[in-house]
C-alpha cells in the first residue's frame, strides 16, 4: 500500500506567526523576510528568452532548447536508466567492474577472446571498459578452434550477413542473412560500428533476396535469415536479440548504408551529440538514429508510436510492458500501459538466449538485494481518524491529518536533550538524513527515535538508537544553503546492524536524478510541527503537497541550487516550525517512494505566494553515496 493517501488537503500546519522551519534552539539569526513584495509573487524577474527573427522555429516534437544544448545521450542517467553493467555517477552511466555483475541463474557467454564469461552482464561490463565488443555467443565452448561470431556488410549489395556459431556443436555454425523484419536504424548503426564506422549507419533498408543471388554471379548466398532487435548501445550484432532462423523464400533481407558526413552543414536537420547528422523527422520516435540516443532525449512529444517519459525521453513502443524499466519513474511498466506490441507478433525466440531476458533478470537480481521505498503493509494500522467526514473522501482537517501509528515507516524523530525539535528520514543501513540546521557536531547529544507516533510517548514498535557520527554538509551556510546532514547510527553490540528487525520500520529510497519527479507531482510531507493553534502536534501528521517549478520567482536571491519548493502557491498547505529535517516523499508509477526533499525553511507557514522550501535530496546524491556506500542509497541504478 501507499505510505500516505492520495487526496490533496487544503490545510496543513497552518500558522502565520513563524518565519522558518528551524527548531527554536537552532534558529538562524539571519532575517528570513524575502526582499520581494508578496503581492508580486506570481511574477518573475528572469530575462525572457530571445525571440529574434534569426532564431529558428522550434520543432513540434523536439525540444526544449535548454535541454538540447546539454547534448544528452543514453548515458545521461538523469533521464534514463543505465543498463545493469553500468551505474550512475555524477549524471553519467559509468562502467561497473565486471565482478559486480550478478551471475546467479545467468547463462554463460563465450567471448571473442576465447574466455568464458559468467553472464551477459559481465561480458558487457568488460566491453564497456575496453570499448570493444567481447561477445561471441551464449555457451561455454570457447576454445580457440571454435568459430566465433562475426558480421559483414556485403560491398556489392549492402546486405548484412552474420556467422552464428553453434555452441552445441564443436566447430559448428552457420552463415545467415538478416531478415528485413524488425530491421531498423538502431540495428544498422550497430552493424556499421562493428564494421569500423564510428558514427554508425546513414540508412537501414532492405533488398530482395533475388538481387543477392544475381549480384556478381553469386549463387552461394545463405538461404536462411534471422531477425534482430537492437537497442542501439550494442557494439556488435551478437549483443542484440537474435530470433529463430527462417527460410528466406521471397522475403526481403536487411541492408545497411554506413554513414558519411554531409558536405554542407546546412544539410543537417539534427546534430547528434556525437556530431552525426540525422533528419529532424527521425528524432523523438523511440528509435536510436544517432547511435548514442541523443535524438531521443529532449522531446516535447513522440512521433510514430514512440512513448514519451515524463523526463522528455522517447522510448520504443516495445518498451511498454516488457518488464524492464526504461522511464525513470517506471511509467512504461505501470499497469495502465499494457504491451503495445504483444509477444505473439514478434518472431519466435526459442533457439537462442535473449540478451534482453538476461538483462531483465540481471536487473531484477540487483533490485532484489535492495530494500527501500515500499512500506510493510501488514503493520499499517487501520485506525479511524477523528474528524474525517462520511460525505466526502477527505474533509479539511485543521492542523493536518493524523497518520496511523505505523504508517510512515521511514519517518524518524531527531531527539536532542530529550526533546523532539526535528524530524528525519531513514534511508537504510545505519543512516538517517535530516536538515543541517537541526544538528550540531556533537553526536552524544542526539538520539533517533524510530516508529514514533505520539511525540512524547513511545509505542510498542518504537526503537531508540544513539548517534555515532554527524556529517553536516561541508558547504552548509547562511540562508539555509546546503541544508542537509547525515546521521550515522551506533551499531548494536557484537552485530553489524544498528536496528533490531522491526516490521514497522522501512527505508525510503534516495533519488539519483533531479528529473525523477516533475512539477505538479503530488508528494507527501509529515512531522510533529506546529498546527493552526500555534502548538506542536501531539501525533505525527501528514498531508499532500505539489511540487512547484521556478521557485526563484518567490524568493529571489535567497533561492539557491539544491533547493526546491512544494506546497500550494495559493497557500493553505505547508510544513512549519518543528517539521525541520522531516521528509518530503514522492512515489513513482510503480509505488516506490523516494526522499525527494527535506523540510528546510520558508516565509512563515502556508502563506499565499510563499511555498515551503526544501533541500532537494537528489542534488546531493553523490555526497550521500560517498558517505553511505551504494547499497543504502537507491533502489535502482545501483
Amino acid at each position: 500500500m501507499r505510505s500516505v493517501g492520495f487526496a490533496v488537503f487544503v490545510a496543513f500546519l497552518m500558522i502565520n506567526g513563524s518565519e522558518t522551519r528551524d527548531p527554536p534552539d537552532h534558529k538562524d539569526p539571519t532575517p528570513k523576510e524575502p526582499v520581494r513584495n508578496p503581492e508580486t509573487s506570481e511574477t518573475t524577474n528572469q530575462t525572457a528568452p530571445s525571440t529574434s527573427p534569426e532564431a529558428p522555429e522550434e520543432d513540434e516534437f523536439l525540444g526544449p532548447r535548454e535541454c538540447l544544448i546539454k547534448k544528452l545521450t543514453r548515458g545521461s542517467c538523469d533521464l534514463v536508466f543505465c543498463p545493469p553493467w553500468e551505474r550512475c555517477i555524477e549524471g553519467h552511466c559509468s562502467c561497473k567492474p565486471p565482478y559486480l555483475c550478478p551471475s546467479e541463474g545467468a547463462r554463460p557467454v563465450c567471448g571473442l577472446d576465447h574466455r568464458t564469461y559468467r553472464s551477459y552482464c559481465q561480458v558487457m561490463a568488460v566491453s564497456c571498459q575496453t570499448k570493444r565488443s567481447r561477445m561471441s555467443h551464449f555457451g561455454e565452448n570457447c576454445k580457440e578452434d571454435q568459430p566465433k561470431f562475426n558480421s559483414t556488410i556485403l560491398s556489392d549489395t549492402a546486405a548484412v550477413k552474420i556467422f552464428l556459431p553453434d555452441a552445441r556443436s564443436p566447430g559448428g555454425g552457420e552463415e545467415l542473412l538478416v531478415c528485413q523484419r524488425l530491421w531498423n536504424i538502431a540495428a544498422a548503426n550497430v552493424a556499421c560500428k562493428a564494421g569500423g564506422t564510428p558514427l554508425g549507419a546513414l540508412a537501414a533498408d532492405s533488398t530482395s533476396y533475388g538481387s543477392l543471388t544475381t549480384a556478381g554471379g553469386n549463387t552461394e548466398s545463405p538461404k536462411r535469415c534471422v531477425s534482430l532487435r537492437c537497442q542501439g548501445y550494442e557494439a556488435s550484432l551478437a549483443e542484440c536479440v537474435i530470433y529463430d532462423k527462417v527460410d528466406i523464400g521471397n522475403q526481403e533481407v536487411a541492408t545497411a548504408t554506413c554513414y558519411q558526413a554531409p558536405e554542407a552543414a546546412n544539410e543537417c536537420g539534427f546534430t547528434c551529440a556525437n556530431t552525426k547528422c540525422v533528419s529532424a523527422n527521425r528524432t523523438c520516435d523511440g528509435v536510436d538514429d544517432c547511435g548514442d540516443g541523443s535524438d531521443e532525449m529532449c522531446c516535447k512529444k513522440c512521433r510514430g508510436g514512440g512513448f514519451r517519459c515524463k523526463t522528455g525521453a522517447c522510448v520504443h513502443r516495445e518498451a511498454l510492458g516488457d518488464e524492464q524499466i526504461d522511464c525513470l519513474d517506471g511509467e512504461d511498466e505501470a499497469t495502465k500501459h499494457a504491451a503495445i506490441e504483444p509477444t505473439k507478433l514478434l518472431p519466435t525466440n526459442s533457439e537462442y538466449t535473449s540478451p534482453k531476458d538476461e538483462t531483465r533478470a540481471g536487473r531484477a537480481h540487483l533490485e532484489s538485494r535492495l530494500y527501500c521505498g515500499i512500506p510493510n503493509a501488514t503493520t499499517v494500522d487501520n485506525v479511524e481518524v477523528e474528524g474525517r467526514a462520511n460525505r466526502g473522501r477527505v474533509k479539511r482537517v485543521v492542523g493536518g491529518v493524523p497518520a496511523n501509528p505505523t504508517q510512515i515507516q521511514w519517518q524518524v524523530a531527531v531527539v536532542e536533550n530529550k526533546k523532539v525539535d526535528c524530524g528525519g528520514a531513514y534511508i537504510g543501513g545505519c543512516w538517517v538524513i535530516t536538515a543541517a540546521h537541526c544538528v550540531r557536531p556533537n553526536p552524544s547529544a542526539f538520539m533517533v527515535k524510530f516508529s514514533l507516533w505520539r511525540k512524547i510517548q513511545a509505542q510498542s514498535t518504537t526503537d531508540i538508537v544513539p548517534v555515532q557520527e554527524i556529517l553536516i554538509h561541508p558547504k552548509y551556510g547562511a540562508n539555509y544553503e546546503n541544508d542537509i546532514a547525515l546521521l550515522k547510527l551506533k551499531k548494536l553490540p557484537f552485530e553489524e546492524k544498528c536496528l533490531k528487525d522491526n516490521p514497522a520500520i522501512s527505508a525510503v529510497c534516495v533519488p539519483w536524478s533531479t528529473q525523477l519527479f516533475q512539477p505538479n507531482h503530488t508528494c507527501s510531507i509529515s512531522g510533529w510541527g506546529r498546527t493552526a493553534e500555534g502548538k506542536g502536534a501531539k501525533v505525527l501528521l501528514w498531508a499532500n503537497v505539489s511540487l512547484i517549478a521556478d521557485c526563484q520567482r518567490f524568493y529571489n536571491d535567497r533561492f539557491r541550487p539544491g533547493m526546491m519548493c512544494a506546497g500550494a502557491v495559493e497557500g493553505g498547505v505547508d510544513s512549519c516550525q518543528g517539521d525541520s529535517g522531516g521528509p518530503l516523499v514522492c512515489e513513482d508509477e510503480l509505488g516506490v517512494s523516494y526522499l525527494w526533499g527535506i523540510v528546510s525553511w520558508g516565509r512563515k507557514c502556508a502563506e499565499p505566494g510563499f511555498p515551503g522550501v526544501y533541500t532537494q535530496v537528489a542534488h546531493y546524491f553523490e555526497w550521500i553515496r560517498y558517505h553511505t556506500g551504494w547499497p543504502a542509497v537507491t533502489k535502482f541504478n545501483s
